[in-house]
């Protein structure tokens, strides 16, 4: 017999949710219909329905109002921070996974950006890093610039949700040489100085 767990019933539902919103152009604001009519037209039953619309609405995608139905809302990656804050910040070892992470992320999001750096971009970068301004807000934009460059909008949005989240246990950000000298190897076209680079620097664990 099979030990491994069937995956409830709603979990395919939510994905045939999704795909409803987007074959329908429902955007932010729009009314969704009833549960009865989402089970007559997706052929489930109205508890499997019910289940996906509260894991919808659990991770803010959706709000139900009183006497008027429920609609699509725009996603808030904060209340996704506030949700994970709640389970996660009671793991002992949390903190230290987070950070390595985030870390692996923001490293292949260099690699993968690499090629897509053009001299222009370089410069942008450059002439950013050199303006006055808060290391946290530095350190945000640069990897969010990098990320925008790999056109991966899901390690985007995976960077974005852990960037948020590790704000509320320390501040992220490397002593501002780090990204100096990643704009240098972007100037050089040294792809393989970015491994050791990273390998050189500190976990950025700035708490103060």
């Amino acid at each position: 017999m099979s030990n491994k767990v069937k995956p409830k019933v709603y979990y395919g539902v939510l994905e045939e949710l999704r795909k409803y919103i987007r074959e329908n152009h429902l955007s932010p604001g729009d009314k969704l219909p009833s549960e009865r009519e989402l089970a007559e037209s997706l052929g489930r039953g109205r508890s499997s329905v019910r289940e996906a619309l509260r894991a919808l609405e659990l991770l803010g995608l959706i709000e139900t109002r009183h006497g008027e139905g429920t609609y699509l809302r725009s996603y808030r990656s904060l209340q996704s921070v506030e949700l994970l804050s709640s389970f996660i910040l009671l793991e002992g070892g949390t903190r230290k996974d987070l950070l390595q992470t985030k870390r692996l992320i923001e490293k292949e999001a260099t690699k993968l950006a690499f090629h897509q750096l053009d001299e222009s971009s370089i410069s942008e970068l450059e002439i950013y890093l050199e303006k006055d301004g808060h290391p946290e807000e530095k350190h945000s934009y640069f990897f969010n610039y990098l990320l925008a460059k790999t056109d991966n909008q899901l390690l985007l949005k995976i960077w974005t949700l852990m960037e948020e989240f590790s704000r509320s246990i320390y501040k992220p950000y490397y002593e501002a040489a780090f990204y100096e000298g990643l704009v240098e190897i972007f100037s050089k076209r040294d792809f393989s100085a970015i491994e050791a680079w990273y390998e050189r620097q500190q976990l950025p664990l700035n708490e103060d």
